[in-house]
């Protein structure tokens, strides 16, 4: 079963839940013992992400400042501490930025679904 590590990694460090391997490309610094899917799998990376996002008619100053905000507390220690704790890698960054990586995103998920065949139904 694949489960994204904020899920899992109280249930791994309490020694209920026993980690084969992560889906990142690196090894998660919560959990450095535990391998990845890649150095059994070359070329395997899976991962999970979240952001904020906004209306397209948002207006650009709105957007700004929420981005500030929103770094602004990404780089406050205690937080990053706090999810760091949990397993995840901050990704802090302008909506440009973050723009680019939905798009690759999209790309590369789009091509396992191609590949796959898959079809909405």
């Amino acid at each position: 079963m694949f489960v994204n590590t904020a899920a899992s990694i109280e249930y791994i460090r309490a020694g209920r839940l026993r980690a084969l391997a992560v889906t990142t490309g690196t090894r998660s610094e919560a959990l450095s013992d535990i391998a990845t899917v890649s150095e059994f799998v070359p070329g395997y990376e899976a991962s999970g992400w979240s952001g904020v996002g906004s209306p397209k008619s948002t207006p650009t100053e709105v957007i700004d400042k929420l981005n500030r905000e929103i770094n602004t507390a990404l780089a406050d220690p205690k937080i990053k501490e706090q999810l760091a704790d949990l397993g995840a890698i901050v990704f802090a960054s302008t909506p440009a930025e973050f723009g680019k990586h939905i798009a690759a995103e999209t790309e590369k998920w789009g091509k396992v679904i191609k590949f796959a065949g898959i079809k909405p139904q």
